[in-house]
């Protein structure tokens, strides 16, 4: 299989998730602003899925540029990233109706920290039918900011037992440490 299939299938299940992401966003019923802040907590877990999803729309993108094999190993880790991402419209809709109550940011970060394991694991895999001394595996290197993510999920999960917002502020630094353009790829890739 060429690579652009599988880019293009990931990029058609992305833009689903995004469509039921934001069709999850219910429209108040009144007309006073005030009913729309009543909902910040929806639109505040929307705006960080939405985030994500970019990234990882993103990061998968510069990752097919790199790689030049697909076999099915790759497939099956690519599909396994697709059901983690597949989850955030669930898991984005339970954390805001709840108003960031603390089991459902918990799950918001567990959907979170396995969608961070299966990149890694894309990442390896293609790698490995690449080869380690592919021009891949050298855009890769150590990975230092995926291992340190996937660390923070974990470390907001157990801070949301103790203050759900806390583990809320995790998840959003995260994700604004992955909106700081990461050059590996896009630097050595034309």
């Amino acid at each position: 299989m060429h690579k652009g299939r599988l880019e293009a299938f990931s990029d058609g299940v992305l833009a689903i998730i995004i469509t039921i992401m934001v069709l999850e966003l219910k429209v108040p019923h009144a007309t006073e602003l005030g009913e729309l802040f009543e909902e910040w907590p929806v639109f505040l877990s929307y705006v960080i899925s939405f985030i994500y999803v970019g990234i990882y729309w993103n990061n998968h993108h510069h990752l097919m540029q790199a790689a030049s094999k697909v076999n099915g190993k790759v497939l099956w880790a690519n599909l396994f990233l697709l059901f983690w991402l597949s989850l955030f419209p669930f898991s984005t809709a339970w954390v805001g109706e709840n108003h960031f109550a603390r089991d459902p940011v918990i799950v918001y970060g567990f959907v979170f920290f396995m969608a961070a394991i299966a990149y890694y694991v894309l990442v390896r895999t293609l790698i490995a039918a690449d080869g380690s001394n592919s021009r891949l595996a050298a855009v890769i290197g150590n990975d230092f900011k995926g291992k340190v993510s996937a660390i923070l999920y974990p470390i907001g999960m157990a801070l949301a037992f103790l203050a759900p917002w806390l583990g809320i502020a995790i998840y959003a630094l995260v994700g604004a440490w992955w909106l700081i353009p990461d050059r590996r790829i896009e630097g050595r890739v034309g």
